[in-house]
């Protein structure tokens, strides 16, 4: 892969994985552009158009609407410390991906293109073969869905990650008042098996239910593996905290979280389907650049 290309693939991975929500549908979208960049097509890898992958999403949608319970997003391993990472690490966070599945195909490729990564509109109109006017107007529409679910709190990482490591040492040593201290009141678990793992199918609301939920994982068989064979590992996930349990030969599942104004445990999503933690296993660790670019 030449140099030129790989500073492409960087962004165009980026944009593919918010866009998509998906690594492996992501990595895809850049071994397309490998292709044509091999066969000396080399305008279309720095051509908008590569980036936005509208008709893959179209299809993901389409076999989103027969999806076994909740949808979460294929979790990544991330890393980076700078304030630009810091600052953009909300927009590849799983919170704000699930926000940008409830957009259409289009909103959510104009938010991710102009919001995150700030393309113009002209340039995204071609991407999307839409008129300015009509860009713009996806545009505002996308922003003002996403601010009114994705409320933003200062993120305070040093805290986020305290308060995750006391989470995992309460749930592993089944101390449901620590976790009761941790967990907003109404907090609430989405877990995501995709049917081949048993998972909640509804959300689990209220931080007494939750917190008997993980309370348990100590004492409790997980998709056959025995609590002494489960090696649960604190590490950054989608630009936050996160769980990765492992068994002796696979990943069992990862939780990320999200935070209310408090710093309490507002959201986590666990998602326990295989198909979406090869990622995870693979151990890729993506570095996030300015304006959260995965790299």
């Amino acid at each position: 892969m030449t140099e030129a290309f790989h500073q492409h693939r960087n962004l165009l991975f980026a944009v593919a994985y918010r866009v998509l929500g998906s690594a492996a549908d992501a990595e895809d979208v850049v071994q397309d552009a490998w292709i044509k960049w091999s066969a000396a097509d080399r305008s279309q890898v720095a051509d908008p158009k590569a980036y936005v992958a509208l008709e893959r999403l179209r299809s993901a949608r389409h076999q989103r609407e027969t999806y076994v319970g909740p949808w979460l997003p294929e979790p990544i391993l991330t890393t980076g410390d700078s304030a630009d990472a810091v600052a953009g690490a909300d927009s590849v966070s799983t919170a704000m991906l699930v926000v940008l599945e409830t957009l259409s195909p289009l909103e959510r490729a104009v938010f991710v293109l102009k919001d995150v990564f700030g393309f113009s509109h002209a340039e995204i109109a071609e991407a999307v073969d839409r008129s300015e006017a009509a860009v713009r107007q996806a545009a505002r529409r996308a922003r003002e869905h996403v601010r009114a679910r994705r409320p933003r709190f200062p993120a305070d990482r040093a805290k986020q990650r305290a308060v995750t490591e006391r989470f995992l040492a309460a749930a592993t040593g089944g101390d449901v008042n620590t976790l009761l201290e941790l967990l907003s009141p109404d907090v609430t678990l989405w877990t995501d098996g995709g049917g081949k793992v048993r998972q909640a199918l509804r959300p689990v609301v209220g931080a007494e239910t939750v917190a008997g939920w993980f309370a348990a994982i100590g004492t409790v068989t997980y998709q056959g593996v025995a609590p002494a064979d489960v090696v649960t590992e604190l590490t950054e996930i989608n630009g936050g905290p996160g769980l990765v349990f492992r068994g002796p030969d696979r990943v069992l599942a990862t939780v990320t979280f999200d935070f209310d104004a408090e710093g309490r445990i507002a959201t986590l999503h666990n998602v326990a389907n295989p198909d979406k933690l090869g990622a995870v296993a693979g151990g890729t660790v993506h570095g996030l650049g300015p304006a959260g670019t995965v790299a």
